[in-house]
């Protein structure tokens, strides 16, 4: 009985305890580019700067650069503030994305493609299950990306991701798994951005090419932060009985939210895949359809 009783008594201890704990991998994270993350490309081209809150790539003729998270994610709403290649960036692409690995893996993007000098840069988004993408979503901006910092933000949880620009959504893509939509739930990702040369495809479809004369190319983030549940020993900390203040995990887009990415959408939008029916000559995917109706 002893036994019993002192089992029974340690249950409001230990559910405490896993609360706590739940609590702590959640809680929002004021990242610091020396602790969180890890230079993994270029490393002679990435600096660190101002105690940590700013890291800034380059881009020459001889490499670009990139960095990852320590952190895996299972689930989160991941900010990054971003001042993109000034002047003429024509031929570059910079990144904020996530991603896993393996030959099947998931992966969400933010690209930003460089321009000629006046010509506004594009915004490349896609979404990547098992493997598979071309789910592509392009945009302009309604402002100049290089002259300061923006707030570039994914929100992924089982129900969508959506894609923010300074808290704008611009695009959900909402998980249809119940059709048999492919969507990027069971495999965690690292955060990930780069900056490098990709003038084969990325201006104009490849006809402008990067002209070297203007490097090195500078982009530039801060204020990087990630709310999500990390990945830590087989297990995400992502539960819906510890949610918190974590209202990513479980709201949908009301309708002032789904108000805003109509007018980003109706305005800003130049490409969309599910208008692509010249690529998709035996029918557009599932989803887009889908997307009309739920």
């Amino acid at each position: 009985m002893a036994s019993s009783s002192s089992s029974s008594s340690n249950v409001p201890v230990l559910t405490l305890l896993l609360s706590l704990l739940a609590s702590f991998l959640m809680v929002t994270s004021a990242g610091n580019f020396y602790s969180d993350v890890d230079i993994v490309w270029g490393p002679g081209k990435a600096e660190i700067l101002n105690s940590g809150n700013l890291l800034t790539l380059n881009l020459d003729k001889d490499s670009g650069a990139g960095f990852e998270s320590y952190n895996k994610y299972q689930f989160g709403k991941i900010d990054m503030q971003i001042k993109l290649v000034p002047g003429n960036s024509a031929g570059t692409v910079t990144t904020f994305y996530m991603t896993s690995t393996g030959p099947n893996w998931d992966e969400i993007d933010f690209e930003f493609l460089g321009n000629v000098t006046g010509q506004p840069y594009t915004l490349h988004t896609n979404v990547i299950c098992q493997g598979k993408g071309d789910r592509e979503q392009q945009f302009y901006l309604w402002f100049d990306p290089t002259a300061d910092f923006h707030t570039y933000s994914i929100v992924w949880s089982s129900k969508h991701i959506v894609f923010y620009v300074d808290g704008i959504p611009i695009r959900e893509f909402k998980n249809m798994e119940v059709f048999d939509i492919p969507f990027p739930n069971n495999q965690p990702m690292n955060i990930h951005a780069t900056l490098w040369n990709a003038d084969d495809w990325a201006t104009q479809g490849g006809r402008v090419k990067t002209d070297w004369t203007y490097s090195p190319f500078t982009a530039s983030f801060r204020n990087f932060s990630a709310d999500g549940c990390v990945w830590s020993f087989g297990k995400s900390s992502c539960d819906s009985s510890f949610n918190g203040n974590n209202v990513w995990l479980w709201e949908e887009l009301d309708f002032s939210k789904k108000g805003q990415m109509q007018w980003a959408q109706n305005k800003y939008k130049i490409y969309d895949y599910c208008k692509d029916t010249k690529r998709f000559p035996q029918g557009l995917p599932r989803e887009c359809t889908l997307n009309n109706i739920f």
